[in-house]
């Protein structure tokens, strides 16, 4: 099968090989794929992967409950039955794979493999490109699980494309949402979404955020966000960086500040926003290209002024 692969270098290959499911995997013929920071980050390094690359999808499973529907898939594959995932915590099992992250080959590709209890059918009135969306908009969905946000002042570190949908779920919630980003096309997209927004050489130091998120994707997003948490505040990271971070870490503890780790989450909200139309995606979309032009697609999607790039399977 044709794919993108990652093994030191990037590059897509025509005839890969696709491993035979496993227990309750799904064959899904993927239709698209979206790339996303962790693929830049994973082609610098990151997490030490070396296979096809991707995790944000859409596809038409073969078999199983949803078979000949569109589905999109949860990146986690986790056992179900170590003491982890018997708590609850199924993306955090030990034993997990992550899709196109973590020993396990991803949905750049014509088909991936993904556990049937990881898949969620798309609505017929979500469109394919919106439904690419779906496991990013979960991750921004995670943060009001994890803490409360109704009323709460909240600052979003960066403009690209989690800090965009990051801005949209927190100010559904009720947050009162700023954003600071470097990019002022990208500002404007929120400004035009109703959200307030300021560029980072703009900044000065104003420490009234109940909740800073940091999605700047930058070693540095951790030191901005301390500048404008304040005491008893907390800095939620939804970065993943591949460089190494050294911080000052006395500020934590004299202003105790709580360090709120944020990765995947819910994908029935994100479906339901976009279901409902309460999250807007179209402005992110910035090029499509065909899987064959993947190398030209990762050069376009790491530029500063790029958002959503996608690649086209079928």
């Amino acid at each position: 099968m044709r794919a993108v692969v990652f093994d030191s270098r990037l590059h897509f290959t025509p005839d890969a090989t696709l491993r035979n499911p496993r227990g309750n995997e799904i064959l899904v013929d993927v239709l698209q794929a979206g790339i996303c920071e962790t693929d830049l980050q994973l082609c610098q390094g990151y997490m030490g992967f070396q296979g096809i690359l991707g995790h944000e999808f859409v596809g038409i499973a073969r078999t199983g409950q949803f078979a000949g529907q569109r589905v999109v898939g949860e990146i986690n594959c986790p056992c179900h039955n170590c003491d982890t995932c018997r708590r609850g915590l199924i993306s955090h099992c030990p034993h997990r794979t992550v899709v196109g992250i973590l020993n396990h080959d991803g949905a750049f590709a014509d088909t991936v493999l993904i556990p049937e209890s990881g898949l969620h059918a798309v609505p017929d009135s979500i469109s394919t490109e919106t439904a690419v969306f779906v496991e990013p908009l979960a991750a921004a969905c995670r943060i009001p699980q994890q803490i409360a946000m109704d009323g709460q002042r909240v600052t979003v570190l960066g403009d690209g494309r989690l800090g965009n949908l990051c801005a949209q779920v927190l100010r559904h919630h009720g947050c009162h949402v700023h954003v600071i980003g470097k990019h002022p096309t990208k500002l404007n997209l929120l400004r035009e979404l109703g959200i307030n927004c300021s560029l980072l050489a703009d900044l000065s130091p104003d420490r009234s955020s109940d909740i800073v998120v940091d999605c700047t994707g930058s070693p540095t997003g951790l030191t901005t966000a301390l500048q404008l948490v304040r005491p008893c505040g907390t800095i939620v990271l939804k970065t993943t960086v591949a460089a190494t971070q050294t911080l000052h870490m006395a500020p934590f503890v004299i202003d105790e500040i709580t360090l709120l780790g944020s990765r995947c989450g819910p994908f029935t909200d994100a479906l339901q926003l976009l279901a409902n139309g309460a999250i807007t995606v179209a402005p992110l979309l910035s090029a499509s290209y065909p899987l064959e032009d993947a190398e030209i697609a990762f050069t376009h999607a790491a530029r500063k002024d790029t958002l959503k790039v996608l690649l086209n399977i079928r």
